[in-house]
């Protein structure tokens, strides 16, 4: 039973689990957009969901240790294991930073607004859930 609860919420909450991630990222991108030479990043949603359904295989590369005590990870990729893209720039500044802020407001507003539309859907699936439970 449990198991069959999980699974009905599971597309939902790695949708939720990967917007997190990809409003983290913006959010770095929109705080270093006066930091010389920094390259805005991004996440392929749509790809990084179908990569964490199973759709595809994860490559994940290790980074290399130079002390016992550095912590293990994959570079250029989330908690979740999606890659961090580097962002495409009409137009790059003089200092060499990417960020556009107004393509990073945009992409922020709409992850928002999407993570808010998931949590909406599965507040939906969980009173369905409950009524059925219940029975009335």
């Amino acid at each position: 039973m449990i198991g069959k609860l999980d699974e009905a919420l599971r597309f939902q909450q790695t949708a939720l689990r990967l917007r997190a991630e990809r409003q983290q990222t913006l959010a770095s991108n929109i705080a270093n957009a006066d930091t010389p030479n920094y390259k805005a990043r991004d996440i392929d949603f749509n790809s990084a969901l179908k990569q964490a359904l199973g759709a595809g295989a994860p490559s994940k590369t290790p980074l290399v240790k130079t002390s016992a005590a550095h912590l293990g990870g994959a570079a250029g990729m989330t908690a979740s294991g999606a890659p961090l893209l580097y962002r495409t720039t009409a137009q790059g500044n003089v200092d060499g930073n990417t960020v556009d802020m107004d393509v990073e407001r945009n992409q922020f507003t709409d992850n928002a607004l999407r993570y808010e539309a998931s949590v909406t859907f599965i507040n939906g699936q969980i009173k369905k859930l409950l009524t059925a439970i219940q029975g009335q």
